[in-house]
This record gives C-alpha cells, structure tokens and sequence, in this order.
C-alpha cells in the first residue's frame, strides 16, 4: 500500500476514533505511519485529505446499512406480517449502531459541518437520494430502483419518512440508549398515530 492509500486509511481511523474537528494533519501523519510533508505532496492539503476521508466514511456506511439491512431472511412487507418486518429493521438498525458507533456517529458529524462546507454537500446529498429509495423498499419489501412500484416520487417520500425516522433513532441510541425507543416501541408508536390520523379523518 503505497503512502497515498496509507494517509487516506490514517484519516479514516483517525475520524472514527477522534472525529473532523479534533484531527489533525500530525495526527494523520502518525496513523499512516508517513511524514507529515506526505499529506501536501498526496493531497495537497490537510482539509483535502480529509474531505476524502469523509468521502470513504460515508461510502463505508452506506455499506454498513446494506450488511445490516440485507438478507432475504426478513418477513414479507404486507398483511399481518408488516409489523414483523417493521421491528425486524429497526431491530437490524440498532444493533448495527451498538456495534459500530463510530461509523453512525461520523455521518452526524459529516452533515454538521456541511454549512461550513457546502461543497460536500452534493456528495451527501446524493447519498441521502439513494437512501431514500433504499429505505423506501426495504421496509415495503419492494426492489429498489426503475424495478420497484414505479413511483419514485412515492418513493422519495415514504423513504423520507423513514429516513427523517431513522435519524432520530440513531441519536437517541447514541446519546441515551438505556432510555432510546426499541423495535417494539417504534411499532406501538406508530400504530398509535395511525389510529389518531384515522380519528381525525
């Protein structure tokens, strides 16, 4: 691996372990195992190096979401068994926070320097699309993409809820998950704003 992909991995850890404002250009250095002089030869400059790793942080994250979410094993999406899959996402979600906080908690971090940094933000945007329709389907059991139900503004706003839904979730996990909302407590809540939005016609 030559000094490039070494600085880019160093600065990948090195957001995981002490997040963007915390990291610093020795900091890097120290992780890849290269001289700090590396960084401006590579990348020019140490913002650029970390621009690229957040880039590969959030490609590693959506790869988590796709290895936690995956899998043919989940129940189907209609009739009695929609609750079954609902809690079953939600129960693949949390554990995939608990077990890799410093991935989801990076992806907060990603969208809170975006005002910062509005040239990051077509790149996280494009990810939030895609995400859309992947939440979208996954919790419908429909396929993703032009294979689907033929509705991506549909799509797009059911994938909206549960992505506004998710990120929700992932905070209250993050910050206090002895009292966060489980797979069952997602359920039941929402039942019960289904059956006030049907009372309120």
């Amino acid at each position: 691996m030559g000094n490039r992909e070494q600085l880019l991995d160093g600065a990948v850890r090195c957001l995981y372990e002490k997040g963007y404002a915390h990291t610093t250009a020795r900091d890097v250095a120290a992780a890849a195992g290269v001289s700090l002089a590396a960084i401006g030869y590579h990348f020019g400059s140490t913002e650029a190096l970390l621009g690229a790793a957040l880039h590969r942080a959030v490609a590693e994250w959506g790869e988590e979401i796709e290895r936690a979410l995956g899998g043919p094993d989940l129940p189907a999406a209609t009739g009695d068994e929609f609750w079954a899959r609902f809690e079953a996402v939600w129960a693949r979600v949390i554990d995939s926070v608990r077990s890799r906080p410093e991935l989801w908690s990076t992806q907060l971090e990603v969208v809170a320097e975006l005002h910062r940094r509005p040239q990051r933000r077509e790149l996280f945007a494009a990810a939030q699309d895609e995400g859309r329709a992947g939440l979208a389907a996954l919790f419908e059991g429909a396929t993703p993409g032009p294979a689907g139900d033929g509705d991506p503004a549909r799509a797009a706003l059911v994938g909206g809820f549960y992505q506004a839904l998710l990120t929700g979730v992932v905070v209250q996990h993050l910050t206090d998950p002895a009292r966060a909302l489980g797979p069952a407590e997602l359920a039941r809540a929402l039942r019960e704003m289904a059956t006030r939005a049907g009372a309120a016609g």
